[in-house]
């Protein structure tokens, strides 16, 4: 039940039966949900656009809507198959050459090869550097390993809640984000030791 008094579920069964204008109502609500969905995952210029396409798909499956779990858990996996399917459409060549880093993450890159002790390199390290490389590693991931990473361990997801958004079992979650946390330690381990 909403602050004002109105559910969720009727005013779905109020689209449901003919007042689309109702639906704007279920938009105004959820929008910074799905904004803040699509803001960790996409490119800046494409969340506006793609919000409009989570939206939309709602509204044509909401017939589809069970009313078992909430509404806000089923927009927000809408929200993330949507990013998953961006990005399948979108994803970017696989085989990334070093010279795709800029010249001051090479520079950062190098010293932290040449220095063999973890502490040095954590001191050195910067944050926001720290965060590109691991970005830049995630890229060399399949879309599925990144997308399970990000959820799990990035953002804290539980592997329950995980599974929902993904549209996944809770066992390939938990399968899945294993596997991909050491493909991405070989992939950042290969890089520190060229």
């Amino acid at each position: 039940m909403d602050r004002d008094g109105i559910d969720d579920n009727q005013i779905i069964s109020r689209v449901l039966e003919g007042d689309v204008d109702a639906y704007e109502w279920l938009l105004n609500k959820y929008k910074s949900i799905v904004l803040n969905i699509l803001k960790k995952r996409l490119p800046f210029e494409q969340v506006e656009e793609t919000a409009q396409v989570v939206f939309i798909k709602a509204y044509q499956s909401l017939s589809t809507y069970k009313g078992t779990s909430e509404f806000k858990n089923w927009l927000s996996s809408i929200a993330v198959k949507t990013c998953y399917d961006f990005w399948r459409k979108h994803y970017r060549n696989r085989e990334l050459p070093m010279s795709s880093l800029s010249e001051k993450h090479e520079e950062w890159l190098e010293q932290a090869l040449s220095d063999q002790s973890n502490e040095v390199l954590l001191e050195k390290g910067k944050e926001v550097e720290a965060k590109e490389i691991l970005d830049w590693a995630l890229n060399k991931l399949s879309l599925e390993d990144k997308m399970v990473l990000e959820l799990v361990y990035l953002e804290g997801f539980s592997n329950k809640e995980a599974s929902n958004l993904l549209g996944w079992s809770v066992a390939n979650v938990k399968v899945r984000s294993f596997r991909s946390r050491r493909k991405l330690e070989k992939i950042l381990k290969d890089v520190y030791q060229k």
